[in-house]
């Protein structure tokens, strides 16, 4: 052996030790399998590597995903963890106290997706509750609940479930998500916004003025899978919102700040070169996959991720969660609200884009399910916002794009369905209201209905009612409902009627916010029209 390999020898040794001592002796067991610079067992933490919490979502009949990720030290560079695959195991069980195993395994935490880990539990029984909890060396994480969804086809009376996001961490604390915790819903949908992408500030500008943030971002504007991947920690370190991803299993799509505000398709408010953005996006797109219950088809390939996906819940509700962000046209006129410009009758407008708005045409033609859910970003209702010197339009929005707004309406009312209601975010205020071809002149009969849910934190403490809404909710007749608290929603939903119950928060700027229902509103069954409940 010559000297350059007798000293790298040396140094692998060192290294196998450093290892073996920092994360547990036990890892010798891994070296039978596979080499040691690729996995590490029993590990040995110096702090709790579970400091994300846990979550599952995407239930289907037969399971779930669940998700961690191994972060002794979450705003570290590296996390706190080695440039090695970990051995995480987990298990599900009947009952919360795991008297009754339903599946178990080990999956490997791996440096490549940040020591995230992503198990799509399969074999369980359709309809019911499960517990699962993960291990890494000798630590425990906590327990989550997830639900299993019914057959489909399968008789089902009734569903709940809540509709969440838009939760910006310096404009408040999340204890609207303990509040939803508590509920104990069947499902949640967060609508996107799960993070925001611009640097800390101790002060931010308002309506009211200048005011104090209540918590700072760590950090600058995040461009880099590791500046992604520290905002994650820093959101998902929240107790409350780790209350929530525990309570129930979670449906998620992006809308712009997961990557950039208003972004679409490899286009930036910033005029980046696309083929710059599309590394940013990339990053993102990736640092998303990393920190959500998603399954393995989600997993980004560059910068494209199919979010767009649908969940079927017995014979009573489809969920058609939809994207539109990634397949979108540019925003027309300069992206501002505005009255009308040429730029809104863009005939070759795209907000699904093809494929998926195909997709969605034919899951709505051949569905028997008594309700439709569209879960997806920005407002369809047509509102004008101002009147003067015409109507005015957030043309980020379904208002910037009519062509295929029309195309949308046109075929949820050739199809001849009356059971299609809307999930909406993104507007950081409450909206409840009916979807026409043309907005301006609703006529008899809606095509739809629309529920537009608040924010966890975006926007502040908010009003009941902000002054520049009066005007609108009174020469906007489709418009049925409207409040500027933040909160969730959450939907009940039987044969009979879609009942949605609007829970505000009186306030955000402390922990110790009270929640209480605002409004209920209910859709009853074919009649495309919203009421008071």
């Amino acid at each position: 052996m010559g000297d350059w390999d007798r000293l790298r020898s040396a140094r692998l040794d060192v290294s196998r030790r450093s290892a073996l001592k920092g994360f547990g002796a036990a890892a010798v067991t891994a070296l039978a399998v596979q080499p040691w610079r690729q996995a590490i067992a029993d590990p040995i933490f110096r702090t709790d590597p579970f400091q994300l919490g846990i979550a599952a979502g995407d239930p289907a009949p037969d399971g779930f995903v669940i998700w961690t990720r191994l972060a002794p030290e979450p705003l570290a560079f590296d996390h706190g963890m080695p440039a090695l695959a970990v051995p995480v195991d987990w298990e599900v069980g009947e009952d919360q106290g795991f008297r009754t195993i339903a599946a178990k395994g080990t999956a490997l935490a791996r440096p490549e997706l940040g020591h995230a880990v992503h198990v799509e539990v399969a074999g369980l029984k359709p309809g019911r509750p499960y517990w699962y909890r993960f291990v890494a060396g000798r630590e425990r994480s906590g327990v989550g609940r997830a639900m299993t969804t019914p057959l489909p086809g399968a008789a089902l009376d009734r569903i709940r479930f809540a509709v969440a996001g838009c939760q910006h961490y310096e404009q408040g604390y999340f204890t609207a998500y303990r509040k939803l915790a508590a509920e104990a819903p069947d499902f949640v949908f967060c609508y996107g916004d799960y993070i925001y992408e611009g640097r800390g500030g101790r002060v931010r500008n308002t309506r009211e003025g200048p005011v104090e943030a209540i918590r700072q971002h760590d950090g600058d504007e995040i461009y880099s899978i590791v500046d992604y991947r520290r905002r994650y920690a820093q959101y998902k370190m929240d107790p409350d919102l780790q209350a929530a991803h525990a309570a129930a299993p979670w449906f998620t799509v992006w809308d712009d700040h997961e990557i950039d505000n208003n972004w679409v398709d490899l286009l930036d408010q910033d005029d980046t070169p696309p083929g710059i953005f599309a590394l940013r996006r990339q990053m993102a797109m990736q640092a998303y996959y990393e920190h959500m219950p998603l399954r393995a088809s989600a997993l980004p390939v560059g910068p494209q991720m199919q979010i767009y996906r649908r969940a079927r819940f017995g014979n009573l509700l489809d969920l058609n969660l939809l994207d539109t962000r990634q397949y979108r046209t540019n925003q027309p006129c300069g992206d501002r609200w505005q009255p009308d410009c040429p730029g809104i009758n863009q005939a070759d407008a795209q907000m699904l884009g093809a494929a998926q708005e195909k997709w969605l045409m034919d899951g709505l033609g051949k569905s028997d399910a008594q309700w439709q859910a569209l879960a997806q970003q920005v407002m369809v209702m047509d509102l004008d916002r101002n009147g003067e010197p015409g109507a005015t339009y957030n043309l980020d929005s379904w208002g910037g794009y009519r062509i295929p707004r029309a195309r949308l309406l046109k075929g949820i009312q050739d199809r001849r369905l009356d059971n299609v209601v809307v999930l909406t975010g993104d507007e950081h205020q409450n909206y409840a209201g009916e979807l026409h071809l043309d907005g301006r002149n609703p006529g008899a009969k809606a095509i739809a209905t629309e529920f537009v849910a608040t924010s966890i934190t975006s926007g502040g403490d908010g009003v009941d009612v902000r002054p520049d809404m009066v005007w609108v909710q009174a020469n906007n007749p489709q418009l049925k409902f409207n409040n500027a608290q933040r909160g969730y929603m959450l939907c009940d939903v039987t044969r009979e009627r879609w009942e949605t119950k609007v829970r505000v928060m009186d306030r955000i700027s402390d922990r110790n916010g009270e929640i209480s229902t605002r409004a209920t509103l209910v859709v009853p069954a074919g009649e495309t029209k919203v009421v008071a409940g």
